[in-house]
């Protein structure tokens, strides 16, 4: 890893640092005239950060979707190694998300304290029977106008349109191929544009912060959700060491008939790359030649899966940004409902394949899985404090994935194929 790499994380703990200096300094008088020219300069930083992200996040998701599933569409004459890949990938994504669910309901690291930011009832979402919350979910995942669908935050109706385009696409193949090429085109001017954003974040994470632990009223306050973060990265940490050190290996013993102790040290090299660079991108070459020198899986089904896992196989990402919106729900006071976990496990699941294999992308789709159920986007300040060290654990464990997945599609498939 270069020392270049550690200079964004560096600010970006820095920015968190401040933050919380400024909040919890000033807190008790964060809503003094005084004091508005810091504390609107301060909130400015994190509403410009937020609203980059709100623009971005539309139209990267749907162009990564979109590219994403070009990838099996390539494998034209090797329809069941693209099937059982794209099982393998949705399946694990789907049980992180799930695990993440589990454990961020069990371990309640948002409860809401004394000192907590807890919503007003007025802001409380309005309560509906099960069978209305269905029905409004099944019905917004097919709006009438996809422009309004995205401007009024419809994360599933959209998510749905580019799943339903993207398979068109790779339906018409030849014919559909300077329209892919376009999108990936736009797919790549997105990525520049989400790097520059994220090199903001140092500053975005100061503004949301500050003005966070300043409305709290600083003292005992910040106190509090500081320990709620403590709390929040632990939950975190255990969804992600439970998902790689259990299912994960479990998988691959069962379906692959490998020796997960050995898989794993023939690995290493990948797993320590990619915490250091915390790009699933970056790793790639490494994580190649782990699993075909190392670890002795076919050259041919590892240059078929672990690429297209890099794109579309985040359970890392899914499992944290799946807690992360439950916490943020907890912290605030909102007691989601069943229809609203189900959401956020399918949004979480379906956002994850359009992650950007960039650091901190996973940013992006979190603000997604917020919209999709109603949340404020600003209960995600106090989070970027930690997430560029949470963000290298989630990558490890999406790169440990795309590994697991090539050798167990490999065992899977004829050995003349």
């Amino acid at each position: 890893m270069t020392r270049k790499s550690w200079i964004l994380p560096t600010l970006m703990l820095a920015g968190g640092l401040a933050g919380i200096t400024l909040g919890t300094g000033f807190g008790d008088r964060w809503g003094d005239p005084a004091l508005e020219p810091l504390t609107l300069t301060v909130r400015l930083f994190g509403a410009v950060f937020l609203s980059l992200l709100r623009a971005i996040m539309i139209p990267l998701i749907v162009t990564s979707i979109i590219m994403a599933l070009q990838g099996f569409a390539q494998a034209r004459n090797t329809t069941r190694i693209a099937a059982i890949t794209a099982g393998y990938y949705m399946a694990t994504t789907f049980v992180a998300v799930v695990t993440g669910l589990v454990l961020v309901q069990v371990l309640h690291p948002g409860h809401v304290t004394a000192t907590a930011l807890a919503v007003t009832p007025a802001q409380l979402p309005a309560t509906q029977s099960a069978l209305q919350a269905l029905y409004a979910v099944v019905t917004g995942m097919f709006p009438p106008n996809l422009f309004s669908a995205a401007s009024e935050d419809n994360v599933l109706g959209v998510l749905v349109f580019s799943l339903l385009f993207g398979v068109a696409l790779a339906r018409l193949r030849d014919r559909a191929r300077p329209l892919v090429e376009a999108i990936a085109t736009a797919n790549e001017v997105l990525f520049t544009i989400v790097r520059w954003v994220v090199r903001l974040a140092p500053l975005g994470i100061l503004g949301l912060v500050a003005d966070r632990l300043g409305q709290a009223g600083g003292g005992a306050a910040a106190w509090g959700e500081i320990q709620r973060l403590g709390m929040y990265s632990v939950t975190v940490l255990a969804g992600l060491a439970i998902h790689s050190l259990v299912t994960l290996p479990l998988l691959l013993w069962l379906m692959a008939r490998r020796n997960p102790l050995r898989y794993l040290a023939g690995m290493s090299e990948a797993l320590v790359t990619a915490l250091g660079t915390a790009s699933s991108a970056a790793t790639l070459g490494v994580t190649l030649r782990c699993a075909v020198d190392r670890n002795k899986v076919s050259a041919r089904t590892a240059e078929f899966v672990i690429p297209i896992g890099t794109t579309v196989n985040m359970d890392g990402t899914a499992l944290y940004e799946a807690v992360a919106v439950v916490f943020v729900a907890q912290s605030l006071g909102i007691e989601l409902s069943g229809i609203q976990i189900v959401t956020v496990a399918v949004t979480a699941t379906l956002a994850a394949i359009g992650a950007a294999a960039i650091p901190e992308a996973g940013l992006i789709t979190m603000v997604l899985v917020l919209s999709a159920v109603g949340l404020p986007v600003e209960g995600i300040g106090l989070l970027l404090v930690i997430d560029w060290i949470l963000d290298r654990f989630r990558t490890s464990v999406n790169v440990w994935g795309d590994a697991i997945g090539a050798a167990i599609v490999d065992h899977q498939l004829p050995s003349d194929t």
